[in-house]
């Protein structure tokens, strides 16, 4: 199985993430979620590692950060997603 190019880093009370994984799916676009609800940890990682981005989604395309909502949907509107 091969792994999808997007990976959705998400949390369970987060409107953004439910938007971000709705246009995926809508579009048939497979993608790889992972939750980072209870897990600070990763979370800080990743916050780290991407100039002090926060809050979530953390979209990655092709394992490079992208941004969140607003940017994927910018990336889809303008035909430039996958």
């Amino acid at each position: 199985m091969m792994m999808a190019d997007i990976k959705v880093y998400t949390t369970n009370y987060c409107s953004y993430c439910v938007q971000a994984k709705a246009l995926l799916k809508r579009n048939a676009i497979p993608f790889d979620e992972i939750d980072l609800t209870n897990n600070d940890e990763l979370r800080n990682k990743l916050s780290d590692e991407n100039n002090g981005y926060r809050t979530v989604p953390m979209i990655f395309v092709k394992n490079k950060f992208i941004g969140g909502y607003q940017e994927l949907n910018k990336l889809h509107q303008s035909g430039q997603l996958i």
